[in-house]
């Protein structure tokens, strides 16, 4: 592995992107991008820095990129949800900050991995709670979102596969699941709610697992552009994901392959293209007393 690789993670002092870049500094340099400075007089830990920047600016984001010249970077900022926000301003940012990055990324001639999402299946936030075609899911379902968060991230990942196609770069579009925090497991604690659920089937992932894809994502090799499922191997139910399927939607899909505790969302192509495995289950982890991230020494 080379010494002193530059990564910048944008997004970086975001809920997961602080796992992110934690995890990341472990071999790389990291350098934060977010929308404020944590202060000039901060004391960063080990192999961090910080810059801030408007990653919907171009000029602004593709200087700050070439000024940088990372040896790789992870696209983690984004407006995470369509009802936090006007639609419009949730669609607009995504996709700029995401066209700004990734052709600023590929102009640098390195290899990207950023946030696109389980939503762009359109389960999560569709009016109306429907079945897919099949389960689990695969990276290769079709993508039929109706909301304007998982439209962002279908276009977020055709401009991943220009910027792989005209610049030649391996770009990772991660789309994780439900994400979860140590000792801090929502899931688990509106489970009972099936309808909460119900959107990505009682899917989740723990925030070290999506720390952990992204940095195999970064040392994988393959090329072109390759979407990834990041989620925990199993289901946060305590009954039979297919009982549950039964009770909410009246029936499963016929081409239907999961079972018990089985998550709905394959991470069979990780495992065969990044070598990743997610590491951990709400059984051990919703209780789990593990200090987060401390990009700032106090």
């Amino acid at each position: 592995m080379p010494e002193n690789r530059t990564v910048v993670v944008t997004g970086g002092l975001g809920r997961s992107g602080r796992w992110i870049a934690d995890h990341l500094a472990e071999d790389w340099r990291v350098v934060c991008v977010d929308r404020t400075h944590p202060g000039w007089e901060i004391d960063a830990r080990e192999n961090l820095d910080f810059r801030a920047a408007d990653l919907t600016n171009r000029g602004e984001s593709l200087d700050l990129l070439a000024d940088l010249d990372p040896d790789a970077v992870v696209h983690w900022a984004a407006l995470p949800s369509p009802t936090r926000h006007a639609g419009g301003r949730v669609f607009e940012t995504n996709v700029l900050a995401a066209y700004n990055v990734l052709v600023g990324a590929g102009r640098a001639g390195v290899r990207v991995a950023w946030a696109s999402s389980e939503s762009a299946y359109g389960y999560a936030f569709a009016a109306e709670k429907r079945l897919p075609d099949r389960l689990p899911i695969r990276e290769a379902d079709a993508l039929r979102p109706e909301d304007p968060y998982g439209t962002s991230k279908v276009v977020g990942e055709e401009v991943a596969k220009m910027v792989s196609r005209r610049f030649d770069v391996p770009v990772a579009s991660i789309r994780p699941s439900w994400i979860q925090y140590p000792g801090e497991y929502e899931c688990v604690e509106s489970r009972d709610d099936l309808a909460n659920g119900a959107g990505n089937f009682w899917s989740y992932v723990d925030a070290r697992d999506v720390a952990s894809i992204v940095a195999a994502a970064l040392d994988a090799d393959f090329s072109g552009h390759e979407a990834f499922h990041a989620a925990a191997a199993d289901n946060y139910l305590e009954r039979p994901i297919e009982e549950a399927l039964e009770s909410f939607f009246g029936e499963s899909p016929d081409d239907c392959n999961v079972s018990g505790d089985e998550s709905a969302l394959s991470v069979e192509k990780a495992e065969e293209v990044l070598d990743w495995d997610p590491d951990h289950s709400w059984r051990d982890a919703a209780d789990e007393d593990v200090a987060g991230p401390e990009l700032v020494r106090e």
